[in-house]
């Protein structure tokens, strides 16, 4: 197999990858279409309710555009014990699907 070929594969692999969330925003002000990875072993804060019996997970991430206007757009994340979503907040921007981040 050639390198190119290699290079694919990896790519191919962590598209599939379940240890992964992406997150596909749009800005507020410019409508520039942002999207972020976050590691669901690596980019997540344990949180612990007042008993400490029930665990969730907490990810905070700030995406800044770099086509118009700059603007921070916080998102802020919360996942079960299972690191299923539960919750999502985002500030200075809407939440998009994927198929609409790869429309034009």
């Amino acid at each position: 197999m050639n390198i190119l070929g290699r290079i694919q594969d990896l790519f191919n692999s962590a598209a599939d990858d379940k240890s992964v969330y992406w997150v596909f925003v749009r800005c507020d002000d410019c409508s520039e279409k942002l999207q972020t990875r976050i590691n669901l072993y690596n980019d997540l804060s344990v949180q612990y309710d007042d008993t400490e019996d029930k665990t969730t997970y907490f990810c905070r991430k700030t995406l800044i555009g770099s086509e118009q206007c700059f603007r921070p757009i916080e998102v802020e994340l919360t996942f079960d014990e299972q690191r299923k979503l539960i919750d999502k907040r985002i500030q200075g921007g809407q939440f998009i699907s994927e198929e609409e981040y790869q429309s034009e």
